[in-house]
């Protein structure tokens, strides 16, 4: 800060969240991983050590900055350092395949990339395809794995400044991080977030999950998936603790939960459905658990049981656009006096904006409002303080989603009379399986390279565990046979796995009089007898 800058105004970055935690509550344990600890004092110290690294290896402003890693230390660490060191974070899916992870570098122009020696196998076919990568780094977390040429992460941390170093932010506004989503095209789009959005998102996630400086925050969610929603930065501003996960195993989970004194953790569904059937799941928690799902709606049946068990459940929407969650259904105290049937029926809604955001409206084709009667579908649009600043060298595509001065969400719902909006179905061809974004149109493209394929249709059909999964219809080329297993296995090894149908279907498609096949005739017959065409909002 220097004295242009007056004196009732200062940046909003996550940057400020450490340095003061690191202050304020230096010998508070900051990170747990395995038999690891290490208090607030030395995460501050680590986070300069690599900020320092980074720029004294070249790194300058503006540059970006890849991470593949888990949710280990290393990730948490960057979500800190690579600001500090004026660069902006790009961490990637661990899920995608070895073409897509290149792509993602490439696109973004990447100079340093750090890499879990566990993954290093999904590097090595394409490191020759790497265009703008100049330093390779390390980090062995867990031992045995193959590695890539370059030095060792703690290795690049040695010996460099630990002590606080100036910020290179001049503007709020500048560019923190880089997430890449599946959109509706082939190609993921790199959504940008800014500093004055992780701060204050970051804050957002503060207030509707109720962080405080005694919560134990435990990593069930991928820090590569919207900057984890922000809570690298939230956990961090309200000084709780961070527990890290290299991966979800249910025993493991309720083992740390028991051992750490876990408050609170996120996940779509399907991860709490699996900690649930698990045989080590407690009957009744013995402390307070707070747990913000999103990536499907919650049935009743599994609030339900989460609460039965004393957990406070807390259903949030979002998309990578929107830094994560955008809207929270927020829980009215009149609502504990209605049966559990209706409680759980109105926690499953999508709700209402974040504190931090402005209000979510739900509009037609002419940007004019549906009528709050929890029937009229529109789509939802978005704007304020958790929207992306637009996608990564994509100007058109950053245009089409803020026509008439919204972000277009592509997601349909109706708006209850209370205010709530509850989503119904999807007006753009992505499917949500598992907490995944899947494009339909990626999905087609790689079955469209089978020399058998002639036409291609994918659809979300709904899926008991992941909400929804691909489908595939296609129509044979004539005289040409082939198998669903074969297509299946074709797809695999085009595209990560779970990207892939789950079924195809071989059939005639429908199509309208000028030959646009009409997907809306596959969704109805798969969804018949449902009163929504979307499971994983």
């Amino acid at each position: 800060m220097d004295n242009q800058t007056p004196v009732y105004r200062s940046l909003l970055t996550p940057l400020r969240f450490l340095e003061r935690s690191a202050a304020v509550f230096s010998d508070k344990i900051a990170v747990v991983h395995g038999d690891l600890q290490y208090t607030y004092a030395e995460f501050g110290k680590r986070v300069n050590r690599l900020a320092s690294a980074l720029r004294n290896g070249g790194v300058e402003r503006g540059d970006r900055v890849a991470f593949l890693c888990p949710n280990i230390p290393p990730l948490l660490e960057a979500h800190f350092g690579v600001p500090l060191a004026g660069a902006a974070l790009v961490a990637i899916n661990v899920r995608l395949s070895p073409n897509e992870v290149a792509y993602i570098i490439n696109h973004s122009g990447a100079k340093y990339l750090f890499v879990d020696s566990a993954l290093a196998s999904t590097l090595k076919p394409v490191r020759d395809q790497l265009k703008t990568v100049e330093t390779i780094i390390n980090i062995n977390d867990v031992p045995g794995d193959s590695h890539m040429d370059g030095q060792d992460y703690e290795a690049f941390l040695d010996g460099q400044n630990s002590d606080p170093l100036p910020w290179l932010i001049e503007d709020e506004e500048e560019m923190i991080s880089i997430n890449y989503t599946s959109g509706t095209t082939g190609k993921p789009k790199g959504v940008m977030y800014s500093h004055r959005g992780g701060y204050l998102n970051a804050l957002g996630e503060v207030i509707e999950t109720t962080l405080i400086t005694e919560s134990v925050y435990m990593w069930t969610l991928p820090m590569f998936h919207c900057n984890g929603w922000c809570f690298p930065w939230g956990v961090t501003a309200a000084g709780g603790t961070h527990v890290c996960l290299r991966q979800i195993e249910p025993s493991t989970v309720w083992k740390l939960i028991a051992e750490q004194g876990v408050t609170h953790f996120n996940g779509a569904p399907v991860v709490l459905i699996s900690l649930l059937n698990h045989p080590d799941r407690p009957k009744e928690l013995d402390r307070p658990l707070t747990v913000t799902t999103a990536g499907a709606p919650p049935s009743p049946t599994l609030i339900d049981h989460m609460e039965t068990m004393g957990a406070k459940i807390i259903h949030v929407y979002g998309l990578t656009e929107t830094y994560g969650p955008h809207t929270v259904c927020a829980i009215q105290p009149t609502w504990k006096n209605l049966p559990i049937e209706e409680q759980a029926r109105l926690k499953a809604r999508q709700g209402v904006a974040y504190t931090i955001a402005d209000p979510v409206r739900v509009v037609d084709d002419n940007m004019i409002d549906v009528a709050a009667d929890g029937e009229t579908m529109g789509e939802v649009v978005m704007r304020g303080n958790n929207v992306m600043l637009g996608y990564y060298q994509d100007s058109q595509a950053t245009s089409d989603a803020f026509r008439g001065g919204w972000f277009h969400s592509g997601d349909l719902a109706v708006m209850h009379p209370d205010g709530y909006i509850e989503l119904r179905d999807r007006g753009k061809d992505v499917i949500i399986s598992g907490g995944e974004n899947i494009s339909s149109i990626e999905v087609e493209q790689a079955l469209y390279r089978h020399p058998a394929v002639l036409e291609v249709a994918v659809i979300a059909i709904p899926h008991d565990k992941w909400g929804e999964t691909p489908k595939a219809f296609v129509t044979l080329k004539e005289g040409i046979e082939t198998s669903e297993q074969e297509l299946i296995a074709f797809c695999r090894d085009q595209i990560a796995h779970f990207k892939c149908p789950t079924a195809i279907e071989f059939s005639t498609l429908p199509k309208t009089s000028t030959g646009k096949i009409q997907k809306f005739v596959l969704r109805e017959k798969e969804w018949a007898g449902s009163d929504k065409r979307i499971k994983g909002a």
